[in-house]
């Protein structure tokens, strides 16, 4: 796949490895500020399942 898009990519070497990391940019950008946001609720990571209101008072921790 990354070869396809390498073989794509207009310019000489430098010009494609600019290119290539503008790209890598823009899809960390779009996940950051769109998939992540959209995706963090229906993630468990909030669904705690482990609590101090059951231990001991006297418990040494």
């Amino acid at each position: 796949m990354y070869s396809w898009i390498w073989r794509h990519l207009p310019g000489n070497v430098w010009v494609r490895g600019f290119i290539s990391l503008v790209l890598a940019l823009a899809v960390v950008y779009v996940l950051f500020q769109y998939v992540f946001p959209w995706a963090e609720p229906l993630l468990p990571f909030g669904d705690v399942t482990v609590d101090g209101a059951s231990a001991p008072a006297g418990a040494a921790r």
